[in-house]
């Protein structure tokens, strides 16, 4: 599915190309068709810049997902929650350590920096679609001890979790705790941390958690009969 999307999107490209080759030569100009490839680029980076945020899936899924629910799950389809969890507690634990964290395949952490990248941004998008979306109910009596960093009401509702994040902490300040950790955490030296890592780490985990709840039930969208009207006091 991704692949036949990924190749309408260039054959659509190509023929635009085309088209202004054609109208470029017609005219008799002689103009290098590099630069009209580079300013077309250029526009079409802009216009995604301008509309909406890039998930950055490319790197580590191999191709680009379109929303955030299509990057949520190639998040999970590519690595199990107990990856992000484990990768993540460890390059933090390593921030302390002068030992260097993935010394083997330092690669690993890049892998990892990137899919959280995706990650966080997936969460800020997410944040504020409980008004039309919500977690499907589940179908069993269950205790789930894997999740246990959510309290109850968050266990019902997992939106409340990346609300709260985000209401202590920016996406820019998320993104700069995990670009932190993993200098940090790859450095043989002894360095001390420039801003507060246990706060974020904390939030990440319980966001994880939340995404993980997400994914077992999954969502829906929420009928016109049943949305709630704010309160006005």
């Amino acid at each position: 599915m991704h692949a036949s999307l990924c190749g309408k999107e260039a054959l659509k490209r190509s023929k635009i190309m085309k088209s202004l080759k054609d109208k470029i030569s017609s005219n008799g100009i002689d103009y290098p068709f590099e630069r009209v490839e580079l300013r077309f680029s250029i526009l079409n980076l802009l216009i995604m810049k301008k509309n909406k945020i890039s998930f950055e899936t490319r790197f580590w899924a191999g191709f680009v997902a379109g929303n955030p629910f299509e990057a949520f799950d190639a998040i999970f389809d590519f690595a199990h929650l107990d990856y992000y969890k484990q990768n993540l507690s460890q390059a933090v634990l390593h921030c302390y350590k002068t030992k260097v964290y993935k010394q083997d395949a330092p690669c690993n952490a890049f892998v990892f920096y990137t899919a959280i990248g995706t990650f966080l941004k997936v969460c800020y998008c997410l944040k504020g679609k409980d008004k039309k979306w919500k977690v499907k109910e589940s179908s069993r009596s269950e205790t789930v001890f894997h999740l246990s960093s959510l309290t109850k009401e968050e266990y019902d509702n997992p939106f409340l979790v990346l609300q709260s994040a985000f209401k202590e902490r920016t996406l820019q300040q998320f993104e700069y705790f995990l670009s932190e950790i993993t200098e940090l955490s790859l450095s043989p030296y002894d360095l001390d941390a420039d801003s507060d890592l246990t706060t974020p780490y904390i939030h990440l985990i319980k966001m994880l958690d939340a995404a993980e709840l997400m994914k077992e039930r999954g969502v829906e969208r929420i009928k016109k009969n049943e949305q709630v009207e704010p309160s006005v006091e």
